[in-house]
């Protein structure tokens, strides 16, 4: 038998699968939870179930580009592992890099099943597992004091709500400037990284999310169509999937 049959035998979706099915269950059961304890402080339920649709067009849409992963992924570790990775706590982005980042380390030329060996997997594994599980350790042992810090911050009265919000844009500035850094400084320096067929796609894609966003966002604000808000970031990235298809054909 084969490693990569071995990879997709029975027991690997039974034990995968059930970790999957544990997790969703706790995520019910938070959920659930969550909505009473809502109600026990007396907030809206029509604000509720905004926030509940919002969520859902957030969960669905990410999904489409998480299960092209989970497909792009199995070709060469198998279908239960990357559907554990991504449909628990790992991310698209990650663990394509992660993985590929590890078979070169173990002297894979390329992610490809007929070049996997049993400790070239074992050690993908390893790596795409240890490498994200800081942050449930940092949330066990540090999440009760950030979230005093957010109390207090959102107490203060300063502009920008003190520390949770600062922490939350520059996060999000530091994500923007990491994964379109290369990007755009291969086009202010000329190294060639444009001549590359294809390589501007990321900034065109970028540019149709922002325009896309701040065409919702002028319908909320300007034109008072509130139900826009549960979907411009779903609809935003719809648009910017369909540019990245399109641009793709254009390279």
């Amino acid at each position: 038998m084969s490693l990569l049959a071995q990879l997709n035998a029975p027991f690997m979706y039974l034990l995968c699968g059930g970790i999957i099915l544990f997790v969703a269950l706790v995520c019910v059961f938070f959920m659930i939870r969550a909505y009473r304890a809502g109600k026990a402080m007396g907030i809206d339920t029509t604000k509720m179930k905004r926030v509940i649709t919002a969520s859902a067009t957030f969960t669905l849409l990410p999904s489409i580009g998480i299960l092209l992963g989970v497909i792009a992924l199995s070709g060469s570790l198998g279908t239960p592992w990357p559907w554990l990775r991504l449909s628990v706590i790992g991310a698209l982005h990650y663990e394509t890099q992660v993985a590929e980042a590890a078979a070169e380390a173990v002297g894979l030329q390329s992610l490809s099943a007929s070049l996997m060996t049993p400790t070239a997997f074992s050690t993908i594994c390893l790596l795409m597992s240890v490498c994200i599980m800081w942050g449930m350790v940092f949330s066990v042992f540090f999440n009760k004091r950030y979230l005093r810090r957010l109390g207090a911050g959102s107490k203060s009265g300063k502009p920008g709500g003190g520390f949770g919000d600062r922490a939350m844009t520059a996060m999000f500035i530091g994500l923007i400037c990491a994964y379109m850094g290369s990007y755009i400084g291969g086009f202010v320096s000329g190294n060639g990284l444009f001549r590359c067929a294809g390589s501007w796609i990321p900034l065109g894609v970028v540019a149709v999310a922002c325009l896309s966003m701040a065409g919702f966002m002028w319908l909320y604000e300007k034109k008072n169509a509130v139900w826009v808000e549960s979907f411009s970031i779903a609809g935003s990235m719809i648009l910017a999937m369909a540019a990245a298809v399109g641009l793709s054909a254009l390279a």
